[in-house]
Order: structure tokens, then C-alpha cells, then sequence
């Protein structure tokens, strides 16, 4: 397999700092809780307000499900890619980037709380989550588990990509089914269309990564 990366990808490069700039204003923008809160996302939704538990529950899971995805992509930094994996990388940053921003800005705007993904500009892992964040994590669709991670960050060379590609197939074949979840049991249009957008980009990027592995 041909590689010609010796210097970052300019996708990745001008992403990196609207990256930080983004995630870091949410930041200051608003009160984060943890993703290990107690309560059951939606619990508390109002009588007659325009979405419903599971339009909370479905953005309250898929923030952090975003972040983790961005975390794999951050993993992938400086090293020896493909040119169509670092695109690939390039466009699950700027399309998730800023659905994280807007979920969070619907949480806020239903009094709800907001997960906490300020580890890493936005990254779930490492010091800022404790051992019940980590294990929710582990139970959510499609998310790798920190051992997982670990492995993955570990890898080197070629055996990185494919391993990041197959852990990466998974990752988005779990929020394909927590959207369709939302399709089925929500009611808020916004929540709805992005749940729609989540099926139809990340379908094609399955697509995609499984043509790549196949060569």
C-alpha cells in the first residue's frame, strides 16, 4: 500500500485549530456535567415542550459518542497514513465537530445536562473521566473500550489504519442504531434530521472503510 505522508495532511492541519477553537468555546460557554450523572436523560422533560425523553436520551449519549470518534481521530496525528484514510479522518472531524456544538446547545436549551467531554478538547478519556464514565461508555453502541483504545494507540504502521478502519466501522454501525432509535421514539425535528444526517454520512462511510480494507 503506497503512502505519502510526510508532513500533516492540509484537511487535518487547518481542522486541528478550528478544532480546539470550537470545542473550547463550548466550554466556556457552559456548565458541563459529567456522563456518569445518576439521573435517566429526559426524566424531567416538561408536559407539552417540542421534543421528548428520547430526543434527550439520543443527545445525551451521542455526545460523548462523537467525542470518542474525535479521540480516534486525534490518535491518528502524525502518523504514516494513507491519503483516503486521512480525508476520511479530515471529514469525521468537521462533520462531528460541530453536531457535538449543537447538541449541546439543545441540551441547554431544555435544561438538561450536558456530558462532560472537556478531556482533551473534547476527547472522552484519560484523567477527566472517572471508572463509572469509562464503563458507560463501555455499554454505549459501538464504543471501544478503553483496553480497546489502548491497543489501538499502541498499534504501529500499516496496522494501525486497518485496526483504526475496523474499530472505526463499528463505532459508526452504533450510531446508526441509536439514530434509527431516535427515528423511531423521538419527536424533535432537530434531533430527528441529524439522526437522519447520522444514517445517511455514516452508511457511506462504512461503505468506504470497508472498500478500503478490502485492498
Amino acid at each position: 500500500m503506497h503512502r505519502t505522508r510526510t508532513t500533516p495532511h492540509p484537511a487535518r492541519s487547518t481542522l486541528r485549530p478550528r478544532l480546539a477553537a470550537a470545542v473550547l468555546a463550548l466550554l466556556g460557554s457552559t456548565a458541563l456535567v459529567a456522563c456518569g450523572d445518576d439521573s435517566e436523560p429526559g426524566a424531567a422533560v416538561p408536559e407539552g415542550a417540542d421534543h421528548n425523553a428520547a430526543d434527550v436520551r439520543f443527545v445525551t449519549e451521542m455526545i460523548p459518542h462523537h467525542a470518542q470518534a474525535l479521540r480516534m481521530v486525534d490518535m491518528a496525528e502524525g502518523r504514516d497514513l494513507t491519503p483516503e484514510a486521512e480525508q476520511l479522518m479530515a471529514d469525521i472531524e468537521a462533520a462531528q465537530t460541530p453536531e457535538i456544538e449543537q447538541m449541546s446547545r439543545w441540551l441547554e436549551e431544555w435544561d438538561q445536562p450536558v456530558p462532560d467531554t472537556s478531556d482533551g478538547m473534547g476527547m472522552m478519556g484519560g484523567d477527566g473521566m472517572d471508572m463509572d464514565d469509562m464503563e458507560h461508555m463501555g455499554d454505549m453502541l459501538g464504543a471501544m473500550s478503553e483496553e480497546a483504545l489502548a491497543e489501538l494507540d499502541g498499534a504501529e504502521g500499516t496496522v494501525f489504519e486497518r485496526m483504526w478502519l475496523q474499530m472505526m466501522i463499528e463505532h459508526h454501525e452504533g450510531a446508526i442504531e441509536m439514530s434509527e432509535t431516535e427515528l423511531d421514539e423521538g419527536e424533535h425535528q432537530g434531533t430527528l434530521d441529524l439522526a437522519a444526517s447520522i444514517i445517511e454520512s455514516q452508511r457511506a462511510e462504512i461503505d468506504l472503510m470497508e472498500s478500503m480494507l478490502e485492498r
